[in-house]
């Protein structure tokens, strides 16, 4: 076996096992920043997106044919299993960079995969700003929220706040609408 295809083939276990310690759905490009952009575990871009789609021919990975704005991608159990076989060709300092990356920045992808906004503007020159929850497990939102914004600045404020709060708004929304039987 020549060295590229070693690289490639432990550049298909480090996506398996990233996939594997961050258990949630991802999509291509946050798989794409995690081990290309931020990390750089995987050294080409063209490849990680490569690796994804063979993954995905191989039934290493799964990926969610929904109506949401974005594919997701999933480890599936035959992928776990040829993990379990191969992780050891993934160097064990690597893994653990991996795990640890993986600890301290899964509450973050979780949120950036669940919590989404956009940004649309108006005639009038305000601007709409569409605030969603979606789930892994459904195609439709979880919760939708339409507001206007009188300028740029404010819609893109109110994108940010959504990042961190959008559990508690959803969480007061419901209390109060749907769970108020006194």
């Amino acid at each position: 076996m020549d060295i590229h295809e070693q690289d490639s083939t432990v550049n298909k276990l480090i996506v398996l096992f990233v996939l594997e310690k961050i258990e949630i759905p991802l999509t291509e490009q946050s798989i794409i920043d995690i081990c290309y952009g931020k990390n750089n575990w995987i050294k080409n871009y063209m490849e990680c997106k490569e690796i994804i789609y063979n993954l995905v021919d191989a039934g290493f990975i799964y990926k969610t044919n929904g109506n949401s704005e974005e594919d997701r991608y999933t480890i599936t159990y035959t992928g776990r299993n040829c993990l379990s076989h191969f992780y050891q060709r993934i160097n064990q300092e690597l893994r653990e960079q991996i795990a640890e990356y993986v600890k301290e920045n899964r509450i973050a992808f979780k949120r950036s995969q669940e919590y989404v906004s956009t940004i649309d503007r108006n005639s009038d020159g305000s601007y709409t700003v569409c605030l969603k929850i979606r789930s892994a497990l459904i195609d439709e939102p979880m919760f939708e929220l339409k507001i206007k914004a009188p300028s740029r600045q404010s819609a893109i404020g109110a994108t940010n706040i959504w990042k961190e709060k959008a559990h508690l708004i959803y969480e007061n929304a419901y209390e109060t609408l749907i769970d108020n039987e006194e």
